[in-house]
């Protein structure tokens, strides 16, 4: 296990691992942020003032938030220390974990992997945050497969509360551990999935997306109108139920038949998944047969349900979308239909 204030190092220090090293310092803990690329001291002092700026500017962008304060935004900024390929030799060698952040290019990635596997110590996680190679062809590039993972911070990397972590099978479930409890230490919400394209989140939101458009691009809907029917419908109900917790709430074998007329209609792309034909089959079909992704006990559904109810019924709320007692009372606006 990781020490009381672990030695955080991030390879690389663009985007990604600005974002990251805000998340950390957001959470207490310093971290020594290395830029991978060889430059010029001139060069290399002037990279460092530019990412020290970009640091300060987002540490300002969260005061305006009201979610920290001035001071507190100081001690985060003292909390980063940035240094140059050379000089970040040592708080690599100091780390006790190190996340990856070059850019998405093998040679990169190989270059990185080869220094951290040549200087970090052999006992410590490294983790990729890559979303384009999957951590079996990454693994093969460091000293020690089995400290290795990729974990893909969701952009902007400081404010997204989900990170992906992909282990191999090479990889030592004591690091997966150390890992997640390091990212929910500095609030993130961690999820595990094996090496697989896409992850979770970019393979379910690349369907979405490309289907949204297509309805686009097919004159189903405006632009406007999808987005707003994605915003209200679709957005608000599965930050409460997940997907496949929403599946078990409607029923598998509603999904089963509505993914037959929409294949029928529309194309393959929408028939449902060998396993929702399984649980029909063998009746489990949600939270009726009180059994289907998720096992659902009688004496404590009801409970179940209505935290659920009060989840939602809080987010409508708090975008003012909550249903209006006496609405249709109120005067009517003056232009209510699409014209």
């Amino acid at each position: 296990m990781m020490g009381q204030a672990p030695h955080v190092a991030i390879v690389g220090a663009g985007r990604m691992g600005q974002g990251i090293a805000l998340a950390f310092i957001h959470g207490g803990l310093s971290v020594a942020l290395i830029d991978m690329k060889e430059r010029e001291p001139d060069d290399e002092r002037l990279y460092s003032e530019r990412v020290r700026l970009e640091l300060d500017r987002e540490l300002c962008a969260k005061i305006d938030l009201g979610w920290i304060t001035a001071e507190q935004a100081r001690e985060s900024a003292d909390r980063v220390h940035i240094f140059g390929r050379e000089d970040g030799l040592q708080a690599l060698s100091d780390a006790d974990v190190v996340f990856e952040a070059v850019p998405e290019v093998m040679t990169a990635k190989a270059a990185a992997l080869s220094l951290i596997s040549d200087v970090a110590r052999h006992d410590i996680p490294v983790a990729s945050t890559t979303s384009s190679f999957l951590v079996t062809e990454l693994a093969k590039l460091i000293d020690g497969p089995q400290r290795f993972l990729n974990a893909h911070w969701l952009n902007p990397a400081d404010l997204m509360p989900l990170v992906e972590i992909s282990r191999s099978e090479q990889t030592d479930g004591a690091v997966i551990d150390d890992v997640v409890g390091l990212l929910e230490r500095i609030g993130k919400v961690p999820v595990v999935c094996s090496a697989s394209a896409g992850y979770i989140v970019p393979r379910i939101q690349a369907l979405a997306m490309n289907e949204a458009a297509r309805m686009v691009e097919e004159g189903v809907a405006s632009a406007e109108d999808v987005d707003k029917a994605v915003r209200v419908g679709f957005g608000l109900r599965f930050a409460v139920l997940g997907l496949v917790e929403f599946i078990d709430w409607g029923g598998g074998d509603i999904l089963y038949y509505a993914s037959r007329y929409l294949a029928d209609m529309l194309g393959d792309r929408f028939e449902a998944p060998e396993v929702i034909a399984a649980n029909m089959a063998s009746n489990r079909n949600g939270l009726r047969d009180g059994q289907g992704f998720y096992t659902y006990d009688p004496d404590t559904v009801g409970d179940y349900k209505s935290l659920r109810m009060r989840e939602f019924s809080r987010l409508l709320d708090e975008v003012g979308l909550s249903p209006e007692y006496g609405a249709a009372l109120a005067p009517v606006p003056e232009k209510t239909r699409h014209g």
